[in-house]
């Protein structure tokens, strides 16, 4: 094991004259070198359940407002009507989400992670904890109820960005792709915890109240979290871009020391690794645009192709389950959550198992063959309904298995758009391409809701399966000819900094997409 001050920290970091930055000077740095040589300790395990809880408060909020919209219709609740409710608790949370993912993404490349995950985080504490609040149907609570909808979702849209810019930048890169994986899978824990939280406490308690308990079941989770986040360190990558040095140094060393103690490895750093940059100014989304249409024309594409992808297919089924469970195979509403639990589980336990093969075997490999395996057994389970070979328990065994792999490769997609970026427009990227998905997301639920029907005439729902089919096949197509082999390389060598200098230590990075 390696102590600390045998690690290079002393000349870490340093100011390179006449390389431009401030009064003529750059600034040389092994940081990043630093903190991908170390072995996953305790810190890191801290530092995935206090950020990883992001995706878990997004799947517990979607699922457990979706699961009380009925008690919020009944009169002795808010006495709603379905449209309003729907709108409501569902339309106007992602609309937040979308707001919130630009406008925090866009601060957490100018102010810190750091700062905006402690942000975020209070900001969706607020809006979940005002939304139990509501005290009735009238238009001024109606507005209410909009709004602190909407300040949850910007809460939890401003995680997205966040979050995913702290971890890629914290962990190490070996562990990158599964750690990346298996916390943006965590997000159907949440549904699962949701659930669970419906059918054990929700449904045994009165409704005048239960609605209340629900909303307020990711705030108390999120309360806990909050206490943990306050001792994590800023990202001394993020640091370093912004020409604080001696920040840098003084996170980095706070890393080191809290692996050395807890008894992870460090090996020696590769003094070849260092980079030479000159600090960031402020970089807005002009630079983003920039960024992504010139200097990276391939990268967009590809992870634009991606999150469209998934998102259409996972919108789709998601938030028309129930149609078909309750309107083609006669299952009663009371009853859908019980499938929900497998269908839940399928997409849970994927990221967690194959999670590590996206380091070991590789991105390209493992994204296109989990889009493409995906896509082949939805289209196989096609053809299983409309030959009426399905019931209600072999369709949710079907969608488990098909899931298991879909649930991977769209987390993968995440990973994607937050790694294959240069470190100062990282939030930004992940925000824009979060709203492209959800915008083109959107329509998945529409059209296969207009596909079911009344569930009589099942060749719609035949044709909508086949079309989600080849819509993940070209996800898979597109990760072929332009995926980035991005596994166990330093973020710096993927996309060079917009600030790397020129000299030994200059951009590193050999392609758009497509290639080592």
């Amino acid at each position: 094991m390696t102590h600390p001050s045998d690690s290079g920290a002393s000349g870490g970091t340093a100011a390179v004259p006449g390389a431009g930055q401030g009064a003529g000077q750059g600034i040389r740095s092994l940081v990043p070198a630093r903190l991908d040589r170390l072995g996953w300790s305790p810190f890191h395990t801290r530092l995935v359940i206090a950020l990883g809880v992001a995706w878990v408060l997004d799947g517990l909020e979607i699922t457990i407002a979706s699961n009380v919209t009925s008690i919020l219709t009944q009169k002795n609740t808010l006495n709603l009507s379905s449209a309003s409710v729907s709108f409501s608790v569902g339309t106007v949370y992602l609309l937040g989400e979308v707001a919130g993912a630009l406008f925090f993404g866009w601060l957490s490349d100018k102010w810190g992670r750091r700062n905006l995950f402690m942000i975020t985080l209070g900001v969706y504490l607020v809006g979940g904890g005002l939304t139990a609040c509501t005290a009735g149907h009238s238009q001024g609570w109606v507005i209410w109820l909009n709004a602190t909808r909407f300040i949850a979702g910007m809460g939890i849209g401003g995680e997205y960005a966040a979050i995913n810019s702290a971890i890629d930048e914290l962990i190490p890169a070996r562990y990158r792709g599964r750690v990346d994986i298996a916390i943006n899978g965590t997000y159907w824990g949440g549904a699962l915890l949701a659930t669970f939280i419906t059918l054990g406490v929700v449904n045994n308690l009165p409704d005048s109240y239960a609605w209340r308990v629900a909303f307020l079941s990711g705030p108390v989770l999120g309360f806990i979290i909050l206490f943990v986040r306050k001792n994590l360190p800023e990202s001394p990558r993020w640091l370093v871009m912004h020409g604080r040095v001696e920040e840098a140094e003084q996170a980095v060393g706070q890393i080191e020391r809290e692996v050395d103690a807890g008894g992870g490895t460090m090996e020696p750093v590769d003094e070849s690794k260092a980079i030479r940059v000159a600090a960031a100014g402020n970089i807005g989304f002009v630079t983003l645009a920039r960024t992504l249409f010139t200097r990276y024309p391939g990268r967009s594409v590809l992870g634009a192709s991606l999150m469209i992808t998934q998102s259409f297919l996972y919108n789709a089924i998601f938030f028309t389950y129930t149609l078909v469970l309750t309107k083609i195979y006669g299952v009663a509403s009371g009853d859908t959550a019980y499938y929900f639990m497998f269908f839940a589980l399928g997409n849970l336990i994927g990221p967690l198992t194959i999670g590590r093969l996206f380091d070991t075997v590789g991105r390209k490999r493992m994204i296109s063959g989990t889009y493409f395996v995906s896509g082949i057994l939805l289209a196989v389970s096609a053809f299983l309904f409309k030959a009426g070979l399905l019931n209600a328990v072999t369709q949710t065994a079907c969608w488990c298995v098909i899931f298991f792999f879909a649930s991977a490769g769209a987390s993968a997609a995440y990973l994607t758009v937050s790694e294959i970026f240069p470190v100062e427009v990282r939030a930004k990227a992940i925000a824009v391409f979060f709203v492209i998905a959800q915008s083109f997301g959107a329509f998945g639920p529409w059209l296969y809701g207009q596909l079911i029907g009344d569930g009589k005439d099942h060749f719609k729902l035949f044709i909508g399966y086949l079309i989600g089919a080849a819509v993940m096949l070209v996800g898979a197509v597109v990760e072929v000819f332009l995926g980035v082999n991005a596994e166990g390389r330093s973020l710096e060598d993927i996309s060079s900094p917009l600030s790397s200098l020129p000299g030994p230590e200059g951009p590193r990075e050999k392609d758009t997409a497509g290639s080592r």
